[in-house]
């Protein structure tokens, strides 16, 4: 049975994978400390996914969705350590890089950590959906 949404949850996982690349590689944005967080819940899913997609394998849930559903809490905290002024005072990066750091910000509102989060959404729910169409069938 073909699971298209694993495929496209490891297409998010890649385009992630390539833009957190492209920024520090290409742009040589210095990530944070919680920037290195979220690619290590980001890089083992573009594995994984790409493993499981050619395999058509449904139980890559139970190990991919941990790693999604971490990634959504660590990049919008992220988000809301660069947005919310009185929680980038509790901030978790004092060493190096500082994680308020706006590289980028599209629009007054599309930071890199948004980037990451609504990723690490599109993979959770595609995830969820693969999982609920495996409990029917």
């Amino acid at each position: 049975m073909r699971a298209p949404l694993i495929y496209l949850a490891w297409v998010v996982s890649v385009v992630a994978t390539l833009g957190s690349l492209y920024f520090s590689e290409v742009r040589l944005f210095v990530p944070c400390t919680l920037c290195w967080y979220q690619r290590i819940l980001m890089y083992p899913l573009a594995i994984l996914l790409a493993i499981a997609s050619y395999r058509q394998d449904r139980g890559v849930v139970k190990y991919a969705l941990p790693l999604s559903v971490l990634g959504i809490a660590v990049s919008g905290f992220h988000y809301l350590e660069q947005k919310v002024p009185w929680i980038s005072s509790s901030a978790v990066c004092r060493s190096g890089v500082p994680c308020e750091i706006q590289y980028i910000n599209w629009l007054g509102f599309v930071t890199i950590p948004l980037l990451a989060f609504v990723a690490f959404t599109l993979i959770t729910v595609m995830l969820v959906s693969v999982a609920r169409q495996r409990a029917v069938a």
